[in-house]
């Protein structure tokens, strides 16, 4: 995986980083939780703090464009964010058998 930020803006009132980002990939579609955490590792952050508001894909290539947001803490995270993207992607916990 490959990737290419093309914007990087700091919006100070909401406290965040906003990304627009290109990725390259071989084979499969990488899934929400391996963006997640090859877009951490690169910038340094927190996998917690860090929102991935879209993906799309292209037909017959092999990259895609995204929007992510990093916010400064957890807290102003769940202030802001909306819930369910920040459930979209996360597995589902698995329940026990009775």
């Amino acid at each position: 995986m490959e990737f290419e930020i093309t914007k990087d803006k700091r919006n100070e009132l909401l406290m965040r980083r906003e990304l627009n980002f290109v990725l390259r990939y071989d084979g499969a579609t990488p899934s929400r939780m391996q963006i997640t955490g090859k877009l951490s590792a690169l910038l340094n952050t927190s996998e917690k703090q860090m929102v991935i508001d879209s993906l799309k894909t292209g037909f017959g290539k092999m990259e895609l464009t995204g929007m992510a947001r990093i916010y400064d803490n957890e807290e102003t995270k769940v202030k802001t964010e909306r819930q369910f993207l920040m459930t979209r992607g996360v597995p589902k916990p698995k329940e026990e058998a009775a």
